[in-house]
């Protein structure tokens, strides 16, 4: 079946998370991935294993629907094998520290010189430019440099990170999306460009609101937040508040484990329906509670008295007895609700999938549902297990010319037998 990026080809050299997120949802809409690795494999094929000797989670949930070729980039031959497939690819991804491709001689302006054509997309922590630029950065330090930390938790605790990867995987979106908007460009133009995203970025913009609360604070206290903002200078941690025009925040349930709260928004126009529900009409028409300008005034009481009426429910009857109100509602889910939940798998964002080292487990699916172009996700690859499929049917090599490629020492870690290096070819 036609597939919504098909006869797109994209040579991903990235590794670890915020790189393959990006080629993977590339894959899932139907471009052919290759995923290039040195001989020792990506780092995360062997990172926080579950099963000895087999591909960890960590590698397996971020590489679906790839082809895996191993190249090494120390070898002369090697090195020709990537420039060859450079001129056969729509887009090369990478996620190396800054000036690694410069040293192995291929710069952007050589890559575009081998193929004018190519979308270059590069992931860094901060950015190829600035005073950060040659910093190292992983999730956390994104989160804590971008402004994530700083506003999530408690204002009487410390600084929390999320437990949603926005420092990774929000990076990994942020260039699936420049990816394609180059590739539609260069459609119309005839050329490729370079594409870069920074981790720091790339969090920055996923914070957007609370930037826009800290040019609020110049003028005054921000009302919807419940801790004091009155002479701030920063846009504060404020707990589960809603951060929106609306209050909300996480009501406590029975029997009180640590997952059993219902988040609610209390909405304008719901209010007066809930007052009926949870107080009667002695808290409908109580004047604390009026407004939406008096609730933000009032709210730690109003939340108090929320709690109360939770506390006789279960987060699964409570958010049945608020959704007939129309009252928008969740329940906290762990990973066990989420892996177990109808919904979730009706649509199909719990997949079980095979694989011939670790046997049967569980991807996350695709978000992203295209009518016309349904995602068929399939296992990781094994490491190189495309090699040799690849050199023949995208480069056209002899198996003859891929034997002495192989001897030469260009797919594995051994010494290179062809010492001479020469500068990629070009024609």
């Amino acid at each position: 079946m036609d597939k919504a990026l098909s006869g797109f080809r994209i040579l991903d050299m990235t590794h670890v998370q915020a790189g393959p997120t990006a080629s993977q949802l590339l894959a899932w809409l139907g471009a052919d991935v290759i995923k290039l690795e040195p001989p020792t494999g990506d780092v995360t094929r062997g990172q926080l294993r579950d099963i000895p000797d087999a591909d960890s989670l960590y590698f397996t949930m971020l590489n679906c629907n790839k082809r895996s070729i191993t190249v090494n980039l120390k070898n002369a031959m090697g090195k020709e094998v990537l420039t060859d497939l450079i001129k056969k690819c729509d887009v090369l991804m990478e996620n190396f520290g800054p000036g690694v491709l410069d040293r192995l001689g291929f710069s952007w302006e050589k890559v575009q010189q081998i193929n004018p054509r190519i979308v270059m997309a590069s992931i860094k922590g901060f950015g190829s430019t600035g005073p950060y630029a040659d910093f190292k950065a992983y999730e956390n330090v994104a989160q804590a440099m971008g402004g994530s930390m700083s506003t999530t938790g408690f204002p009487d605790g410390p600084p929390l990170v999320t437990g949603a990867q926005i420092g990774d995987s929000g990076t990994g979106l942020h260039l699936a999306i420049g990816i394609l908007a180059a590739l539609h460009h260069r459609n119309r133009t005839g050329r490729g460009q370079y594409v870069e995203v920074a981790m720091m970025d790339g969090v920055m913009n996923l914070c957007r609101v609370k930037f826009r609360d800290h040019q609020r604070l110049q003028r005054g206290p921000l009302p919807e937040y419940s801790v004091p903002t009155q002479g701030l200078a920063a846009t504060p941690r404020a707990g589960n508040d809603s951060g929106g025009g609306q209050l909300g925040n996480a009501i406590k349930c029975k029997p009180g484990g640590p997952n059993d709260y219902l988040y609610v928004v209390v909405q304008e126009a719901v209010w007066e329906a809930l007052a009926h529900r949870v107080g009667g009409e002695a808290l409908a028409k109580d004047p604390r509670f009026a407004t939406i300008g008096e609730r933000r005034k009032n709210q730690a009481e109003m939340w108090r008295i929320l709690n109360d009426f939770a506390s006789q429910y279960t987060k699964w009857e409570l958010m049945k007895i608020f959704n007939e109100l129309d009252v928008p509602c969740g329940p906290v889910m762990s990973t066990e609700d989420l892996m177990n939940d109808e919904h979730v798998r009706l649509r199909e964002m719990i997949v079980e999938l095979d694989h011939p080292q670790r046997g049967k487990w569980y991807n996350v699916g695709m978000p992203i549902k295209l009518s016309n172009s349904p995602v068929e996700i399939k296992r990781s690859p094994l490491l190189g297990e495309h090699t040799d499929e690849i050199l023949t049917e995208v480069l056209g090599y002899s198996q003859d010319h891929i034997n002495s490629l192989r001897e030469a020492g260009a797919f594995s870690k051994q010494p290179a037998k062809v010492p001479e290096y020469h500068e990629p070819r070009v024609d």
